[in-house]
């Protein structure tokens, strides 16, 4: 796992813990690459009766099948105004999560579940982000 220095896990009262940063992060900068554990999509409806379930990617290329992003990749919490964005390498079995607007000290670090740093899609949970 490769990440920045200043990663950490902190608890929000609205949406539990999330992904924080001790260190200002600019536009362009690789937060983390995080090693995934792949799941077949013959195990996705398994998956889907456990707790993993509000965990995990869809992934591959028809997204059929789901992976567990190890390091912090699994806890980033959901935005329609992230900061964060994600990148697939289904080869090297990869998430990289990379900075898409300017982040402070002290915030928390977001991604938007549906790939797209500003799409406001409905998620299958209520968000307050």
């Amino acid at each position: 796992m490769h990440s920045i220095p200043g990663l950490f896990i902190a608890h929000h009262p609205d949406h539990g813990r999330g992904v924080y940063t001790s260190i200002d992060i600019s536009v362009e900068s690789l937060i983390e690459i995080c090693q995934v554990i792949p799941i077949p999509s013959y195990e996705r409806p398994i998956v889907h009766k456990t707790t993993l379930h509000d965990y995990y990617f869809a992934w591959g290329e028809d997204r059929m099948a789901c992976a567990i992003a190890l390091g912090f990749g699994s806890l980033y919490n959901h935005s329609a105004y992230a900061n964060a964005d994600f990148i697939f390498d289904f080869q090297a079995s990869t998430i990289e999560i990379i900075c898409v607007k300017e982040i402070k000290a002290g915030e928390e670090i977001f991604i938007n579940y549906h790939g797209d740093p500003d799409s406001s899609n409905a998620t299958w949970f209520s968000q307050k982000s």
